[in-house]
């Protein structure tokens, strides 16, 4: 049986499961600064992303990028799904959650290592650090929960032996850290699975849609804040404002854009997050939302290299560091908040071809510009669409009604240790 949470803050409360319904849930403090802990990591990657670009090392730093961004992904991801389920917001679990902060910290520490040198040794040990804290708090869970206690035990127990493998890994041979990594992150991929098969957690869609919604939100920040750096150290270098005005304008309307689709229908998704196929999709769609946010940001910030004359890429390479990521952000947010069940109205066909045009925007002379000029338009396209649609009686318009999925029990399953 689940229960909501008791409202004072005690030393310590069983960890019983909460409700799935429960009246006022949203994000919490701890949450937050779990957060913006978390987007330090987020940002070290990015730099690093942003230097091999700039070094012309294009396939190793997608590469590298993509292998520590999943360690970043995946343990936010869990905590996450598990605070909506088992979150007691009592001493010993706010002391766990600091120490899966400190994991973070030192994960970010050695992003830039992991990367750049394909020095794996100080990310694991932040991984691991983290991903023990998250035993232990489905060891409490199992001990309070007997309606679930096997599917937290399953969770304890598998993931403990996957870091005994992280950690072996550190010992193997280099010639073998790509294989072993894929093998363990299919291991790491399947503690979920395997787990839920004895009981689906709780968790609350309402309070997941808001967590990914902010820490969404938290990467463009960064995005920001990185590509501000980058015109201020231009700046700094005697660049002249007039060359870089481009692409000051270009990012900031490719921001402001990118925030303003995502949040869009990001409140009616909640609806629909009540099955086991919107959980999957929902949850492992957001890799390449929060790395594709994270890396717009490194991408402008090679095209300001570029620009003032740094780097070793070509303009064609540098367009694309910019390009590629805002197009993997807009078609995999029109993924998640549309269903991918084909094209229903001719609005659904926008963001197909802006999606086309900002890859087209590569061969650009301005592609920074134009890419923002895009994602501007595509928004304001959407808005015109949606204001005909509202109107009764417009001519080539309509409106449609979806039929939500039929709900499934609540649960986390596929979902890191939800």
């Amino acid at each position: 049986m689940s229960h909501p949470r008791p409202s004072p803050t005690a030393w310590h409360r069983p960890m019983v499961a909460r409700l799935s319904d429960e009246k006022h849930r949203t994000a919490t403090m701890l949450e937050l600064f779990f957060d913006l802990c978390f987007v330090t990591a987020v940002a070290q990657a990015a730099t690093a992303f942003e230097h091999e670009l700039a070094e012309g090392r294009i396939g190793h730093g997608v590469l590298g990028y993509a292998m520590v961004f999943f360690a970043i992904w995946w343990a936010w991801m869990n905590f996450t799904w598990f605070a909506s389920a088992y979150d007691t917001d009592d001493v010993p679990y706010r002391l766990l959650t600091l120490v899966q902060i400190t994991g973070a910290l030192v994960l970010a520490a050695g992003a830039s290592q992991a990367l750049q040198q394909e020095d794996f040794t100080v990310i694991t040990w932040g991984y691991v650090l983290m991903r023990l804290a998250m035993v232990t708090q489905w060891l409490r869970a199992a001990r309070s929960d007997p309606e679930r206690r096997s599917t937290c035990l399953r969770y304890a127990i598998g993931i403990f032996v996957v870091q005994v493998g992280w950690v072996v890994r550190l010992a193997l041979p280099e010639d073998t850290g790509l294989a072993t990594f894929a093998v363990l992150v299919l291991a790491e991929i399947a503690v979920p699975a395997w787990a839920e098969r004895k009981a689906t957690t709780t968790w609350h869609p309402h309070h997941i849609v808001e967590r990914y919604g902010l820490f969404t939100l938290i990467v463009l920040g960064e995005s920001i804040t990185a590509a501000t750096g980058a015109v201020r150290a231009a700046l700094d270098s005697h660049a002249a404002l007039g060359d870089l005005a481009a692409l000051v304008v270009g990012g900031i309307l490719t921001v402001f854009a990118l925030w303003w689709l995502y949040f869009a229908r990001s409140a009616s998704v909640h609806d629909r997050l009540t099955t086991l196929r919107m959980a999957l999709l929902w949850g492992y769609g957001h890799y390449l939302v929060f790395a594709s946010a994270a890396a717009v940001g490194a991408g402008l910030a090679v095209n300001v290299a570029h620009a003032t004359g740094h780097g070793h890429l070509s303009d064609r390479a540098s367009a694309a560091a910019y390009t590629v990521p805002v197009a993997v952000f807009v078609t995999v947010v029109w993924l998640l908040h549309h269903r991918a069940g084909g094209l229903r109205r001719a609005a659904d066909a926008l963001h197909p071809l802006a999606v086309a045009a900002v890859l087209a925007a590569t061969f650009a002379p301005s592609p920074v510009l134009v890419t923002g000029i895009i994602t501007a338009l595509l928004i304001a396209a959407t808005l015109i669409l949606a204001a005909r649609s509202e109107t009764p009686g417009t001519p080539g318009t309509s409106v449609t009604h979806e039929t939500p999925d039929a709900p499934e029990p609540s649960g986390t399953p596929g979902t890191p240790d939800s």
